[in-house]
């Protein structure tokens, strides 16, 4: 595989780094780049930007209203609008629920909710954990019993991110509670809008609320809201999380969290020096670069095989969580006593820091406590090293 960058990709990073730098708002890229939360109408805003201009959906084929673009533009896309500040696009809708629809969806669905996730007037939300049942997610108990032409739903989601602004729900229920493990699991979409759900936040380690519980109590969902075929929503789901995980190798963040790094580093201390002249600092932000450098080309390599990573996406939502937290750790330790450990005004705060470079104190202790999910969201490491023994290895 050639790793070098062509006339061609040279040209198309240029357009997109030349695009995003004149189009993205400066609040977004100074709360990115301060990790301060970013709102709703800032995902929002963001999307419909690039819908705009015909990029609202980087990883779609054309048919579907997507750009077509190969794996390496996509790649370059990722790293881009990171670097220069974007806010990620959000997941559930471009990077799940959509590819399933595309695969696994009637054509009704596809013509009515494909084109609703690209101007996101639809904001989705995942309903697969549940209190006892995460990493052993076929475990799960929300049941489906089908009432004529709809399901009534009842049950418990947990660890639901951004729940709290979803308008759509892509959900496993349980509809034959007489099979075992997988079987007797469907994935249908279900309106967060009606009477019976109920959002509650959980507070998380960093002072945020973005993930939730949701209860379901004698929620409606008409049949044709079933997403494929009764009792198959087990095959649909690791479809899905083949995407998600791959998603989470997160490499555009990673460059952008590195490009912090430095900056940081590069700042006069007290006693008159930067500390990117300490060897083990220095030392540390050369390895990590290196590995980051590993892990882009990995990325590229699994996402040029095939549009379906299968297990391979196992390996780099390891090696991309890994990563992400190892940044956020050395950003804390170099940022020290002006690490804003734990302050969720600040992390709300309106920011006025506008990229690597100036003098600023990110909220690098909050970050730090949030980027520990990493490795638990998506399906944790664990089981990620077990589906790679099996699938891959042959142990």
């Amino acid at each position: 595989m050639d790793l070098t960058w062509s006339a061609e990709e040279r040209a198309f990073r240029e357009e997109v780094r030349t695009f995003v730098q004149g189009n993205l708002p400066a609040d977004m890229r100074a709360k990115s780049f301060a990790h301060n939360r970013v709102k709703r109408e800032d995902y929002i805003r963001w999307h419909r930007i690039l819908a705009d201009h015909g990029w609202g959906a980087p990883s779609w084929p054309k048919e579907f209203g997507g750009t077509g673009w190969n794996p390496l533009q996509r790649l370059i896309f990722e790293i881009e609008s990171f670097k220069a500040g974007a806010p990620r696009l959000l997941p559930f809708g471009l990077s799940m629920i959509g590819p399933v629809l595309m695969k696994f969806g009637n054509q009704k669905q596809k013509d009515y909710y494909l084109p609703r996730i690209i101007n996101m007037d639809d904001w989705w939300c995942q309903g697969y954990s549940e209190p006892g049942s995460g990493s052993d997610l076929a475990s799960l108990k929300t049941r489906a019993e089908r009432v004529g032409d709809k399901y009534i739903i009842n049950g418990q989601k947990t660890w639901t991110t951004l729940a709290h602004y979803a308008d759509w729900m892509f959900c496993l229920v349980r509809t034959d509670p007489a099979a075992k493990a997988q079987r007797g699991i469907s994935m249908v979409l279900i309106d967060m809008k009606q009477p019976g759900v109920t959002v509650r936040p959980i507070k998380t380690l960093d002072g945020g609320a973005e993930v939730n519980e949701v209860w379901l109590e004698n929620v409606e969902a008409p049949v044709e809201n079933l997403v494929g075929e009764e009792n198959n929503g087990w095959t649909y789901a690791k479809y899905l999380l083949g995407h998600e995980r791959s998603g989470i190798a997160g490499i555009g963040h990673c460059h952008r969290e590195l490009a912090i790094l430095k900056s940081l580093a590069e700042r006069t201390t007290a006693s008159g020096e930067s500390l990117s002249l300490d060897t083990r600092v220095r030392d540390s932000i050369n390895r990590i670069e290196a590995q980051v450098m590993a892990l882009e080309m990995m990325v590229l390599r699994v996402a040029a095989d095939s549009s379906d990573p299968g297990p391979k996406a196992s390996i780099l939502k390891i090696r991309g969580s890994e990563l992400q937290m190892e940044l956020a750790r050395l950003q804390l330790q170099v940022t020290g006593a002006d690490s804003w450990p734990y302050d969720p005004d600040w992390m709300h705060a309106e920011a006025d820091f506008h990229g690597p470079g100036a003098d600023y104190s990110p909220a690098a202790g909050a970050a730090y406590f949030d980027m520990r999910k990493t490795a638990i969201y998506g399906g944790t490491n664990e089981v990620q090293k077990g589906i790679i023994a099996k699938q891959i290895i042959g142990v």
